[in-house]
Protein backbone atom coordinates (compact mmCIF):
# COMPACT_ATOMS: atom_id res chain seq x y z
CA UNK A 1 0.00 0.00 0.00
CA UNK A 2 1.55 3.31 -1.05
CA UNK A 3 2.45 5.77 1.70
CA UNK A 4 1.45 8.63 -0.63
CA UNK A 5 -1.05 8.10 -3.43
CA UNK A 6 0.05 7.87 -7.03
CA UNK A 7 -1.69 10.13 -9.46
CA UNK A 8 -3.18 8.75 -12.66
CA UNK A 9 -3.02 10.48 -16.01
CA UNK A 10 -6.52 11.90 -15.46
CA UNK A 11 -5.49 13.51 -12.15
CA UNK A 12 -2.50 15.54 -13.32
CA UNK A 13 -1.94 18.86 -15.06
CA UNK A 14 -1.60 18.92 -18.85
CA UNK A 15 2.18 19.52 -18.55
CA UNK A 16 2.58 16.56 -16.22
CA UNK A 17 0.30 14.50 -18.44
CA UNK A 18 2.61 15.16 -21.38
CA UNK A 19 5.50 13.73 -19.34
CA UNK A 20 3.38 10.70 -18.40
CA UNK A 21 2.59 10.14 -22.07
CA UNK A 22 6.27 10.36 -23.03
CA UNK A 23 7.27 7.79 -20.40
CA UNK A 24 4.43 5.45 -21.36
CA UNK A 25 5.68 5.57 -24.93
CA UNK A 26 9.38 5.20 -24.03
CA UNK A 27 9.19 2.74 -21.13
CA UNK A 28 5.73 1.25 -21.15
CA UNK A 29 5.00 2.71 -17.71
CA UNK A 30 5.05 5.82 -15.60
CA UNK A 31 7.33 5.02 -12.64
CA UNK A 32 5.65 5.01 -9.23
CA UNK A 33 8.09 7.64 -8.00
CA UNK A 34 7.03 9.98 -10.80
CA UNK A 35 3.35 9.36 -10.11
CA UNK A 36 3.98 10.18 -6.44
CA UNK A 37 6.01 13.35 -7.02
CA UNK A 38 3.30 14.51 -9.44
CA UNK A 39 1.39 15.79 -6.38
CA UNK A 40 3.63 18.84 -6.81
CA UNK A 41 3.78 19.53 -10.55
CA UNK A 42 6.48 22.19 -10.28
CA UNK A 43 8.78 19.82 -8.41
CA UNK A 44 7.90 16.95 -10.73
CA UNK A 45 8.57 18.91 -13.91
CA UNK A 46 11.91 20.26 -12.73
CA UNK A 47 12.87 16.83 -11.37
CA UNK A 48 12.20 15.27 -14.77
CA UNK A 49 14.12 18.04 -16.55
CA UNK A 50 17.11 17.47 -14.25
CA UNK A 51 16.85 13.67 -14.56
CA UNK A 52 16.82 13.87 -18.35
CA UNK A 53 19.67 16.40 -18.46
CA UNK A 54 21.83 14.22 -16.22
CA UNK A 55 21.20 11.06 -18.22
CA UNK A 56 20.90 12.37 -21.76
CA UNK A 57 23.47 15.16 -22.10
CA UNK A 58 27.23 15.45 -21.83
CA UNK A 59 29.98 13.31 -23.27
CA UNK A 60 29.84 10.19 -21.10
CA UNK A 61 27.84 7.23 -22.39
CA UNK A 62 24.50 6.42 -20.79
CA UNK A 63 25.85 2.91 -20.22
CA UNK A 64 28.44 4.26 -17.75
CA UNK A 65 25.97 6.58 -16.02
CA UNK A 66 23.52 3.72 -15.54
CA UNK A 67 26.31 1.57 -14.09
CA UNK A 68 27.15 4.15 -11.40
CA UNK A 69 23.42 4.55 -10.73
CA UNK A 70 23.13 0.82 -10.06
CA UNK A 71 26.18 0.87 -7.77
CA UNK A 72 24.79 3.88 -5.88
CA UNK A 73 21.43 2.13 -5.50
CA UNK A 74 23.13 -1.06 -4.28
CA UNK A 75 24.98 0.84 -1.56
CA UNK A 76 21.74 2.55 -0.51
CA UNK A 77 19.77 -0.73 -0.66
CA UNK A 78 17.16 0.87 -2.90
CA UNK A 79 15.31 -2.08 -4.37
CA UNK A 80 13.00 0.25 -6.30
CA UNK A 81 15.81 1.95 -8.24
CA UNK A 82 17.77 -1.29 -8.57
CA UNK A 83 14.86 -3.04 -10.26
CA UNK A 84 14.47 -0.36 -12.90
CA UNK A 85 18.08 0.56 -13.52
CA UNK A 86 19.43 -2.99 -13.47
CA UNK A 87 16.96 -3.75 -16.27
CA UNK A 88 18.22 -0.70 -18.17
CA UNK A 89 21.85 -1.73 -17.60
CA UNK A 90 21.17 -5.18 -19.03
CA UNK A 91 19.61 -3.62 -22.13
CA UNK A 92 22.73 -1.46 -22.47
CA UNK A 93 25.01 -4.50 -22.39
CA UNK A 94 26.00 -5.11 -18.76
CA UNK A 95 25.70 -8.76 -17.73
CA UNK A 96 23.76 -10.22 -14.81
CA UNK A 97 27.07 -11.39 -13.36
CA UNK A 98 28.62 -7.91 -13.57
CA UNK A 99 25.63 -6.30 -11.86
CA UNK A 100 25.14 -9.02 -9.24
CA UNK A 101 28.81 -8.83 -8.21
CA UNK A 102 29.32 -5.12 -8.81
CA UNK A 103 30.76 -4.60 -5.35
CA UNK A 104 33.75 -6.67 -6.54
CA UNK A 105 34.40 -4.44 -9.57
CA UNK A 106 37.96 -3.58 -8.47
CA UNK A 107 39.04 -7.24 -8.67
CA UNK A 108 37.33 -7.98 -11.99
CA UNK A 109 38.89 -7.80 -15.42
CA UNK A 110 35.62 -7.21 -17.26
CA UNK A 111 35.52 -3.53 -16.25
CA UNK A 112 37.85 -0.96 -17.76
CA UNK A 113 40.03 1.24 -15.57
CA UNK A 114 37.74 4.18 -16.37
CA UNK A 115 34.67 2.18 -15.28
CA UNK A 116 36.42 1.19 -12.06
CA UNK A 117 37.30 4.83 -11.34
CA UNK A 118 33.66 5.85 -11.91
CA UNK A 119 32.42 3.06 -9.62
CA UNK A 120 34.91 4.09 -6.94
CA UNK A 121 33.63 7.66 -7.21
CA UNK A 122 30.06 6.36 -6.76
CA UNK A 123 31.12 4.56 -3.58
CA UNK A 124 33.04 7.51 -2.16
CA UNK A 125 30.30 10.02 -2.91
CA UNK A 126 27.46 7.79 -1.71
CA UNK A 127 29.16 6.91 1.54
CA UNK A 128 30.17 10.56 1.94
CA UNK A 129 32.63 9.69 4.68
CA UNK A 130 35.08 12.51 3.99
CA UNK A 131 36.39 14.81 1.28
CA UNK A 132 38.38 13.07 -1.44
CA UNK A 133 42.13 12.95 -0.99
CA UNK A 134 44.47 14.53 -3.52
CA UNK A 135 45.41 11.02 -4.66
CA UNK A 136 41.73 10.10 -5.24
CA UNK A 137 41.16 13.33 -7.18
CA UNK A 138 44.26 12.62 -9.29
CA UNK A 139 42.98 9.13 -10.11
CA UNK A 140 39.63 10.59 -11.22
CA UNK A 141 41.16 13.49 -13.15
CA UNK A 142 43.63 11.20 -14.92
CA UNK A 143 40.62 9.56 -16.58
CA UNK A 144 37.84 12.15 -16.71
CA UNK A 145 37.64 15.80 -17.71
CA UNK A 146 36.15 18.31 -15.29
CA UNK A 147 32.85 18.23 -17.17
CA UNK A 148 32.77 14.45 -17.09
CA UNK A 149 33.40 14.47 -13.33
CA UNK A 150 30.38 16.76 -13.03
CA UNK A 151 28.31 14.33 -15.14
CA UNK A 152 29.26 11.41 -12.92
CA UNK A 153 28.71 13.32 -9.69
CA UNK A 154 25.33 14.58 -10.94
CA UNK A 155 24.18 11.02 -11.71
CA UNK A 156 25.44 9.72 -8.37
CA UNK A 157 24.01 12.65 -6.43
CA UNK A 158 20.64 12.50 -8.18
CA UNK A 159 20.29 8.83 -7.37
CA UNK A 160 21.33 9.30 -3.76
CA UNK A 161 18.35 11.68 -3.61
CA UNK A 162 16.06 9.28 -5.50
CA UNK A 163 17.21 6.30 -3.40
CA UNK A 164 16.47 8.06 -0.13
CA UNK A 165 13.10 9.30 -1.37
CA UNK A 166 12.08 5.84 -2.55
CA UNK A 167 13.45 4.00 0.48
CA UNK A 168 11.61 6.26 2.91
CA UNK A 169 8.35 5.74 1.01
CA UNK A 170 9.01 1.99 0.67
CA UNK A 171 8.27 2.44 -3.03
CA UNK A 172 7.37 -0.69 -4.96
CA UNK A 173 8.92 -1.34 -8.33
CA UNK A 174 6.81 -0.27 -11.28
CA UNK A 175 5.66 -3.01 -13.60
CA UNK A 176 4.75 -2.10 -17.15
CA UNK A 177 1.02 -1.54 -17.32
CA UNK A 178 -1.38 -1.43 -20.22
CA UNK A 179 -1.85 2.08 -21.67
CA UNK A 180 -5.46 2.32 -20.45
CA UNK A 181 -4.49 1.49 -16.83
CA UNK A 182 -2.25 4.55 -16.59
CA UNK A 183 -5.03 6.85 -17.75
Amino acid sequence: MPKISRLTRKEVTPETGAIYDRYMQQRGNVPNMFRTVAHRPEIFQTMIAHFEAVLNTGTLPLKLKELVIVRTSQINHCEYCLASHSRICKKLGWSDDQLTHLEDYAKRDDFTMAEKVALRLAELMTRNERPLTEEEWKEIRDVYSEGEVIELMAAIGLFNYFNRFNNLLDMEATAPVPQHAAQ
